[in-house]
């Protein structure tokens, strides 16, 4: 059986039509639970896998899905949030442009295991290609009976669009992104309720991930056991591990869960670049807290980076080197961060910029005593349960943890008055 099941049909000579994804054993998995499962036994079987979300919390998906009323009168939503604007990260691009219709393929199956009657991909304004690729892709699922009215005669109605996103950070946040599906502003809700029982127009919604939701085909096809045996530790399946920075070979691979970070940069990524030495890492993205290079035999799966105190995030590995001041780097991304803060609650609103001011000074050789112990000030008042949500806690993770593993630099910045790498 297939290592790689979410990337096995992207090739190089272009993208499979409806009729080269079928010949590979696509729309399979969909005939399969129309024709031999009740909805409940897709959720299980999803719920038996071990699946965890690939957008970054790593929550249960079968478990996630298992809070839809299945018998409530308001139609049922299931959206795919593509909205993949995490510094670092491109995984969901590349299923999106090289196998359209395997996310096709995974919105009908997820959305009959939640008797969805309305599906949704949310999809970053930037990914234009992706766009192309998977409005062909929808159209010629429509064309097949495979999506709209009494899809392949079973009784099970399923329409499905693509949205794309006018572009905020903020709108990877599930509530806000319903928010900007809905026409508004893209600001976070509270919870409860939570989407499964109000979402989209006040529906029942379920939003999981695309790296989440295209695993979803191929468990049914093979089955939990198949999908936990993928892994190398207690979270199962495989992952899209990134790695970018001063590497030889920036990408993005499929492997088994819980590959280490050392196989990552140093096999995969082609090692860092000749007179550069990994100096730290973030693990999953811009918003997760650094590792250094002790960590590179790390398993990269939720537990075990966890323990190490960060978060495995979307798998993306950022790479910081010796010759990169990480004062400069976290002012850079206390700015975006800064940016794309959606302003509804002070402490974001105000704190982040506030931060990025001092780490500016900082990098400018303006620093003054007292700086980093008010820039600790502000992780804690933005870490978690400080704010609305999670885009302040995500944002100081990095801060935080770069005052822990490279006090000496900010230390050496205020002391010096300068810049030590300029």
């Amino acid at each position: 059986m297939m290592e790689t099941p979410l990337t096995a049909n992207i090739r190089p000579d272009g993208r499979l039509d409806r009729a080269g994804y079928e010949a590979t054993g696509g729309y399979g998995a969909l005939r399969k639970v129309l024709a031999d499962m009740a909805p409940g036994e897709v959720t299980q079987m999803v719920k038996d896998s071990g699946l965890r979300g690939r957008g970054g919390a790593g929550f249960s998906t079968g478990m996630k899905w298992g809070f839809i009323p299945l018998d409530d009168e308001r139609p049922t939503c299931i959206v795919a949030n593509a909205d993949e604007m995490e510094p670092g990260t491109f995984k969901d691009r590349i299923l999106l442009e090289g196998d359209p219709h395997q996310m096709v393929e995974a919105m009908a199956v997820s959305g009959y295991a939640i008797q969805a009657r309305y599906a949704f991909i949310f999809l970053r304004e930037e990914y234009r290609p992706a766009a192309r690729a998977l409005e062909r892709a929808i159209g010629e699922a429509y064309e097949a009976g495979y999506l709209g009215e009494d899809i392949l005669g079973s009784g099970y109605h399923l329409d499905l669009q693509l949205h794309t996103s006018a572009g905020r950070y903020i709108c990877g946040e599930e509530t806000a992104l319903l928010s900007a599906l809905e026409g508004h502003r893209p600001l976070p809700r509270a919870k409860p309720p939570f989407p499964q029982q109000s979402g989209l127009w006040g529906r029942p919604t379920v939003v999981n991930n695309v790296e989440t939701l295209c695993n979803v085909p191929h468990i049914v096809n093979h089955g939990a056991a198949w999908f936990q045996g993928l892994s190398r530790t207690e979270d199962a399946g495989t992952k899209l591990y990134g790695a970018s920075g001063k590497v030889n070979r920036p990408g993005a691979w499929e492997l088994p869960m819980g590959t280490t970070a050392r196989e990552v940069v140093e096999e995969h990524a082609g090692g860092m670049r000749a007179g550069h030495r990994l100096r730290g890492m973030l693990p999953g993205g811009a918003s997760t807290p650094f590792l250094t290079d002790e960590h590179l035999d790390l398993p990269l799966d939720f537990g075990h980076v966890a323990e190490a105190g960060s978060r495995l995030g979307t798998g993306a590995i950022v790479a910081l080197d010796e010759r990169t001041c990480p004062v400069g780097m976290l002012a850079n991304l206390e700015r975006f961060f800064a940016r794309e803060s959606c302003g509804w609650c002070t402490p974001c609103r105000d704190g982040l910029p506030w931060t990025e001011r001092i780490l500016r000074a900082i990098d400018r050789g303006e620093g003054r005593e007292g700086d980093l112990d008010n820039l600790a000030l502000h992780c804690r008042h933005l870490g978690p349960g400080r704010t609305f949500c999670a885009h302040a806690p995500g944002a100081v993770g990095p801060l935080e943890s770069g005052l822990k593993h490279f006090r000496e630099d900010f230390e050496r910045h205020i002391r010096e008055r300068r810049c030590p790498w300029e």
